[in-house]
């Protein structure tokens, strides 16, 4: 069993950066690929970003693409999702998953263990 634990939402303002911590338990993460979504009031959790258990691959939403990094240190066991140039949009509860292979990494149901979210709150 693995237990994941987020960190690092906040409220910030358009244009500022944030970091958000996924620290694991229970299992070490480097035998999983770890991805983070979001999922803001009335809409659907959507994919955010990815990246496989030796971080050699990463994946990226199209509307975060340039702006957010995704990162990890297993030696740590945590996952970063570096946020750069936040707008109002990104605002919404941010989830971090893992998942034990590295295929279908933006697919929500593909992903077999959560945490309970860390809110990002973006202020015009």
């Amino acid at each position: 069993q693995v237990q994941l634990i987020e960190s690092g939402g906040g409220l910030v303002q358009a244009g500022d950066s944030l970091r958000l911590s996924c620290a694991g338990s229970g299992r070490t993460l480097r035998n999983y690929a770890m991805g983070w979504f979001r999922q803001a009031p009335g809409k659907e959790r959507e994919f955010v970003a990815a990246i496989t258990w030796g971080g050699a691959t990463t994946v990226y939403a199209d509307s975060v693409k340039g702006r957010f990094t995704i990162s990890r240190d297993n030696a740590k066991n945590t996952v970063y999702l570096h946020m750069n140039v936040l707008k109002l949009e990104d605002a919404a509860v941010y989830y971090c998953a893992a998942k034990r292979t590295s295929t279908s990494l933006s697919v929500i149901k593909e992903y077999d263990y959560w945490g309970q979210g860390t809110q990002v709150t973006v202020s015009s």
